[in-house]
């Protein structure tokens, strides 16, 4: 358990480390590539190490070296794995997995941990029985563990569901060059969390992979493309620097930001702009990021697009004039936990008024008090809420060891900054 310090204002100069989602990508995509390729500044976390160790057991040579990785791609040419894999908590290594395991020769056996097992994948095993590959929820469930026969996919004309999870659709988009057949995936409803399918197709044509994208509603991959092997540098992650632009809001404080690319295609990086909306002043240049708290004034804002940034904002809304209305969230119930539920169990114990449906968040300040915040062994919970024990004495937090999902030293980088 860690205890947060409350601080009268943060003056501070951060470096963010490196994305989780290009990591991973960059890793199976790197690991299709034919030839040896080199991942500069990849983000060495649990999720992504449960990615490297699954490739190794595809035939694929993963080395760390310093502060990369060398990757020695097979040109789709895999292994069958020689035991079941188990990925952990680490929600985009099974999803990504789901789709590259049928191109190897034999069955896979894909598994994890408990919440793992309880997170919904059916409609991308839909999508990929429409292509001939006969995966199955060995629970009948929907969820996993997973089996996964190989021999390659057809590829062809298929409908996916676009409304619960992006990362179904990147699956497929990551693994569809290496089909048998053009991919035409039309996406049934409104595909939430666009910005990281816009992930997806900058590292694919990164890569030399070109998608032709309609609008979100239909996308278009050639067969026979094949990834280039490349010197790829992974950019910084806006997700990681949401907590540290709050911590400045939060305490009227002034934080600079360094390493980060202000023209991401993240779409986290569009936290900035929900901050100005609430009253800060940003000042953004390609060297840094410099972000200055001041008075906050809840909003009214959808955050579809944004969804690993939802807790974060919920937490800085405590600190705000008025209420704070967050919607279009409903994915966020099938993350490493019900993370409405669970925001609204723990902001309500310290205080706050908390209202919430299938798909919003309203929350209003109120009188807080002490706690020691539940993390429901989700990463994001961890450092969101460690966030209001800048201003409220007595906030600890459990499981601190969780944020090694995605940022391992986030709490040392965190203590830095007003100690």
């Amino acid at each position: 358990m860690i205890e947060i310090k409350p601080v009268e204002k943060i003056i501070a100069t951060v470096e963010c480390p490196s994305s989780k989602s290009y990591t991973n990508r960059a890793l199976l995509i790197a690991a299709l590539a034919d030839g040896a390729s080199i991942i500069r500044n990849p983000l060495f976390s649990d999720d992504t190490k449960y990615m490297h160790l699954a490739l190794e057991q595809f035939g694929i040579q993963v080395k760390q070296e310093g502060h990369t990785f060398v990757i020695l791609g097979t040109g789709g040419r895999l292994k069958c794995p020689y035991s079941e894999i188990s990925i952990g908590l680490a929600g985009t290594t099974m999803r990504f997995l789901t789709t590259f395991a049928a191109l190897s020769p034999g069955t896979t056996y894909l598994t994890g941990e408990q919440r793992m097992l309880e997170r919904p994948i059916s409609d991308l095993l839909d999508a990929l029985n429409q292509m001939g590959v006969n995966v199955r929820s060995k629970k009948n469930n929907g969820c996993p563990p997973l089996e996964i026969p190989g021999g390659g996919i057809l590829g062809g004309n298929i409908n996916l569901a676009g409304n619960k999870s992006s990362q179904y659709l990147t699956s497929i988009l990551l693994s569809a060059p290496y089909f048998k057949n053009d991919t035409t995936i039309n996406v049934i409803g409104n595909l939430t969390s666009k910005s990281y399918a816009d992930i997806t197709l900058d590292i694919m044509k990164d890569f030399g992979v070109t998608v032709k994208n309609e609008s979100y509603s239909r996308f278009l991959i050639s067969a026979g493309q094949t990834y280039r092997a490349t010197n790829y540098a992974v950019e910084a992650d806006w997700s990681s620097a949401s907590y540290f632009l709050a911590a400045a809001a939060i305490t009227q404080g002034e934080v600079t930001l360094t390493g980060l690319n202000p023209d991401s295609v993240q779409g986290d990086a569009g936290f900035l702009d929900v901050l100005e909306q609430m009253g800060c002043i940003v000042e953004r240049s390609p060297e840094k990021i410099v972000i200055k708290g001041n008075p906050l004034n809840g909003i009214n804002i959808n955050m579809n697009s944004m969804p690993d940034i939802v807790q974060t904002l919920a937490v800085t809304a405590l600190f705000a004039k008025g209420e704070t209305s967050i919607s279009g969230i409903s994915n966020l119930k099938i993350k490493e936990t019900d993370r409405i539920g669970a925001l609204k169990h723990e902001l309500s114990r310290l205080g706050a008024c908390v209202e919430t449906g299938n798909d919003f968040l309203k929350i209003r300040p109120g009188i807080y008090v002490p706690a020691d915040i539940e993390t429901y062994d989700d990463h994001r919970m961890a450092m969101s809420l460690a966030l209001a024990g800048l201003k409220i004495p007595g906030i600890r937090i459990k499981n601190p060891n969780c944020v090694e999902k995605s940022f391992p030293d986030f709490f040392d980088r965190f203590k830095s900054m007003y100690e």
